[in-house]
């Protein structure tokens, strides 16, 4: 069993975090990922009322009684977003953890977490942003890297750079995120210092994901090479799958299209259709470039049970031969 500070501080099993992924994370699938032993995460900004927040959060809490988390997004978003009602939901239902992600978490939403003993944690694409986030109190950060799916800022930094100079500064507990899809990758990330990993483009290939299958079969015929970066004229570069939607984005973002254009193709009524109806060139995926490396679908239980397993046995392996 691995056990670490991130296991410790979170109160699951094993060192693995779940991806909040939009459309994607909701209940069943983060009580799936939490029931595995891993630690799922809520999007909370797919859901558009107070009342559809705190009937998915108990019903997560219906599906596992093991600890799970909430995202709580501080990017820019075309729909407003008050996260002080998602607060309200978090601190009367009992959430045992809050990550926020974007922009650095505002001191008194941390400070109002934290009063009632809930676990914060912040992503982060740079370390003078890890920085900044321990400064304001947060429990734990995860470095981002650029080989990541979704938003992955505009430095271009790998989570081999990433985690060894966060573990280098911080005193708090760091999670790798960025092209980790199996136990090589979890026991690479706590070698170079992290308490564990976030897993996302791994857990879209399992039975219980949401969305269609004809996406997974696809995902799980893509390459390493078939991701790229869109948004960036935005200033809010995503990782993508390399499909149609995003390839349009990609050349409207070349000739300096109109936001408003560009927002046409990466509409979440479009996203949906993909997610929902299995219409995989309608709309754009977050995905790492670990795609190329994820060929089955297989039950979240065995995905988390196999990293850890690869990862406990490549460690032995390692102790022996230096033995």
């Amino acid at each position: 069993m691995l056990r670490t500070r991130i296991t410790e501080l979170l109160g699951i099993e094993h060192p693995i975090v779940g991806g909040c992924m939009m459309h994607i994370s909701g209940p069943e699938f983060v009580a799936a990922i939490s029931n595995a032993g891993a630690l799922g995460m809520m999007a909370s900004a797919m859901f558009t009322t107070q009342d559809t927040f705190r009937r998915a959060v108990r019903r997560a809490k219906e599906l596992t009684d093991q600890p799970f988390g909430v995202n709580l997004s501080l990017f820019p978003a075309l729909r407003p977003i008050d996260n002080r009602l998602y607060v309200e939901v978090i601190l009367e239902e009992g959430v045992k953890v809050v990550e926020t992600s974007g922009h650095r978490p505002p001191q008194e939403l941390l400070a109002q977490l934290k009063a009632s003993g809930i676990k914060t944690m912040h992503k982060c694409v740079s370390v003078r942003h890890a920085v900044s986030a321990q400064k304001a109190g947060v429990d734990a950060v995860t470095m981002f890297g650029s080989e990541g799916g979704g938003h992955i800022g505009e430095l271009g930094l790998t989570t081999m750079v990433l985690v060894p100079r966060a573990t280098d500064l911080l005193s708090i507990p760091v999670l790798a995120a960025g092209g980790i899809f199996d136990g090589r990758g979890l026991l690479a990330a706590l070698a170079l210092g992290a308490a564990g990993v976030t897993i996302g483009t791994r857990l879209l290939l399992t039975a219980e994901c949401p969305i269609h299958r004809n996406l997974k079969e696809a995902l799980a015929a893509a390459a390493e090479t078939d991701t790229l970066p869109i948004l960036g004229s935005l200033h809010n570069t995503l990782r993508a799958w390399k499909n149609p939607a995003a390839l349009k984005v990609a050349e409207l973002e070349a000739r300096r299209a109109e936001l408003a254009e560009i927002l046409t193709v990466v509409a979440g009524d479009r996203t949906r259709r993909m997610l929902d109806e299995g219409d995989i060139d309608s709309g754009v995926i977050a995905c790492s470039q670990s795609v190329g490396g994820i060929h089955e679908i297989k039950p979240v239980a065995e995905v988390i049970a196999e990293m850890v397993w690869e990862a406990e046995k490549l460690a032995g392996e390692l102790a022996a031969r230096s033995a």
